[in-house]
C-alpha cells in the first residue's frame, strides 16, 4: 500500500482532478463534491459500478481498469487512497509528470477550506454516527456539507454540498489522516486498538486520538462507556469535553434502552430528558444516537429537537441492510470487519430475528487483522450466531501471508458442528442456503466484497424453494 505523506503541499488552486479508485464510497463522494465546485473530474476504478456510471452521467471522465493513458492532460492533482499499490500505472504516470499526488484526506482538507468542521472518529460507529448527525442537522433545518464513509440511506448519497458554514466528515484514524483536519467539534465513538500496522503500538494509537481531540477548537464529544475512550479522555487537556453514553456520570446520558425491534431509549442532559426511537435496531445505535445528540447540543441546539431530529435517521448502506427474502429467509449485509463490530451487528440482529436463527457469512478482512484476531472473531461468531460460514480472506491492500486463510477463524471454534470454511463462493452460497430454514436471518459480514455473494445466496435459496 502507499502510505500518505500528509506533509506534502496541497495545490492552492485545483481546476482538474483525477481520482484513482473513484468508485469507492468515500472517493466517489469526494469526486462528486469536486464536480459540485465546477472542477473537471476524471478517474478510474478496477470494475464497473452504478457509482461510477452516475459520476460519468454528471460529466466525469471515468475509466474501468487502471492504465497510464487514463490520466488526462492538464490535471492539477491526482487523488489516491491507501488501497492502491505503488505500481499503479496512473500513480506512476502522475509522478513522472510532476503532478501533485495527494491522499484523499488532503483532498477533503482542501474541500473543507476553513469552514466549521465536525469530525467523527473512532474504531467503530463512525459512518452511522456521521449519518445520524447529517440527518439530524438537515431535519432541524440546517444545510451542512458532508462526506461520509457510506451512503446515508434516506439521502441516497455519501456526500453532499450544503449552503451552511458547517461541514461534517467521517475522519479516518486508520492511517493517521484524521490529524490533518482543522476540527471544531470532535466526536470519538470509541477507541478500540486497530490498524496497528500503521500505528505500530497500542500506545501510539491512543496518543493519536489524544492529539486529534485536543486539537479541536470548540469541543470534544467522547464516549463514557468505551474503556479506550475513557483512557483517552483522561489524557486530554481540552477545556470543553462532553461525555456521552450509559454511564451514570455521562454529560449526555442514555438510559431505558429497549432493543426488541427498533431500539428505543431516553436521553438526559442538564436536568432535562427526552425519549426517542430509531428505525434501526441495536443497543449500540442508541448509544450512537446519544453521541449525535451531544454533538447537536454543542452546536447550540436544544435537547428535545435534537432527539426528534436524530429519530429521522434511517440507516446507512451496508449497515444491517436487507437485500431480499427467499423461502422465508431474510438476507442482510453488514460492513462489520472487527470483532467488536461483528458483536454489535449480530447482537442487533438477535433483537429482531424472533424465533429464527442467525447464520453468519463471514469474510475476514486483511491478512494482518485475521492473523492477529482470528480467535476473537471465532469467539464472537460462535457466541452470537447459530451457524457460521467462513469465506477466504479479502486481502485488500495486503499481500497474502502463508497459512493465513479463513480456515484460521473456523478452526478456532470450539464446536465445529456450528462452522464451516468454504473458499469457493458458489459452494458457500449453496451450503448457506441448504442449512437455512424459514424465519432465519443470513448476514454477510465484512468490509471487502462479500456483499457480492448475496445474489448467489438468494438464487440458491430460490432454487431450494422450487
Amino acid at each position: 500500500m502507499i502510505r500518505p505523506d500528509l506533509s506534502l503541499p496541497i495545490p492552492t488552486d485545483i481546476t482538474a482532478a483525477h481520482f484513482i479508485g473513484i468508485g469507492g464510497s468515500g472517493m466517489s463522494g469526494l469526486a462528486g463534491m469536486f464536480l459540485d465546485r465546477g472542477i473537471r473530474v476524471s478517474g478510474s476504478d478496477r470494475s464497473d459500478s452504478s457509482t461510477i456510471r452516475a459520476l460519468a452521467a454528471r460529466g466525469a471522465d471515468v475509466h474501468v481498469g487502471h492504465d497510464a493513458s487514463n490520466l488526462p492532460d492538464g490535471v492539477d492533482a491526482v487523488v489516491f487512497t491507501g488501497a492502491i499499490w505503488p505500481e499503479n500505472p496512473e500513480y506512476l504516470r502522475a509522478k513522472e509528470r510532476g503532478v501533485a499526488v495527494i491522499h484523499r484526506s488532503q483532498a477533503l482538507h482542501w474541500l473543507v477550506g476553513g469552514r466549521r468542521l465536525v469530525s467523527v472518529a473512532g474504531a467503530h460507529g463512525k459512518t452511522t454516527s456521521t449519518g445520524m448527525i447529517v440527518t439530524a442537522l438537515r431535519a432541524i433545518g440546517a444545510d451542512p456539507t458532508f462526506v461520509n464513509g457510506g451512503v446515508i440511506a434516506s439521502l441516497g448519497v455519501s456526500s453532499g454540498t450544503g449552503s451552511d458554514d458547517l461541514f461534517v466528515i467521517e475522519a479516518d484514524e486508520s492511517d493517521g489522516s484524521f490529524l490533518l483536519y482543522d476540527t471544531s467539534v470532535a466526536l470519538i465513538t470509541n477507541v478500540d486498538p486497530d490498524h496497528l500496522d500503521h500505528w505500530g503500538s497500542r500506545e501510539a494509537f491512543y496518543d493519536g486520538f489524544v492529539r486529534f481531540a485536543d486539537a479541536a477548537s470548540q469541543a470534544v464529544v467522547i464516549s463514557s462507556d468505551d474503556p479506550g475512550a475513557r483512557e483517552v479522555a483522561g489524557a486530554l487537556t481540552h477545556a470543553n469535553v462532553v461525555s456521552f453514553g450509559t454511564s451514570p456520570d455521562a454529560d449526555v446520558r442514555v438510559s431505558d434502552i429497549v432493543t426488541e425491534g427498533p431500539v428505543s431509549f431516553a436521553i438526559h442532559h442538564g436536568g432535562r430528558s427526552a425519549s426517542g426511537a430509531l428505525a434501526v435496531p441495536g443497543a449500540h445505535n442508541a448509544i450512537n444516537a446519544a453521541g449525535a445528540v451531544a454533538v447537536l447540543l454543542t452546536l447550540g441546539h436544544e435537547l428535545e429537537p435534537a432527539v426528534r431530529a436524530v429519530e429521522e435517521f434511517g440507516g446507512t448502506v451496508r449497515r444491517f441492510e436487507l437485500h431480499g427474502i427467499r423461502s422465508g429467509v431474510s438476507v442482510y449485509d453488514d460492513y462489520a470487519h472487527h470483532p467488536t463490530e461483528v458483536d454489535a451487528a449480530l447482537a442487533a440482529a438477535r433483537t429482531v430475528v424472533g424465533e429464527g436463527r442467525i447464520i453468519a457469512l463471514h469474510q475476514p478482512h486483511t491478512y494482518s487483522r485475521t492473523q492477529a484476531m482470528y480467535r476473537e472473531f471465532a469467539d464472537v461468531l460462535e457466541s452470537r450466531a447459530d451457524q457460521t460460514v467462513v469465506l477466504d480472506v479479502y486481502g485488500a491492500r495486503e499481500d497474502p501471508v502463508p497459512g493465513v486463510t479463513g480456515a484460521l477463524v473456523s478452526g478456532a471454534f470450539d464446536d465445529q458442528d456450528r462452522v464451516r470454511f468454504v473458499a469457493d463462493w458458489q459452494q458457500a452460497a449453496e451450503y448457506t442456503a441448504s442449512i437455512a430454514r424459514p424465519g432465519d436471518y443470513i448476514i454477510t459480514l465484512g468490509c471487502g466484497d462479500v456483499y457480492r455473494i448475496i445474489p448467489q445466496v438468494l438464487d440458491a435459496l430460490g432454487s431450494a424453494e422450487n
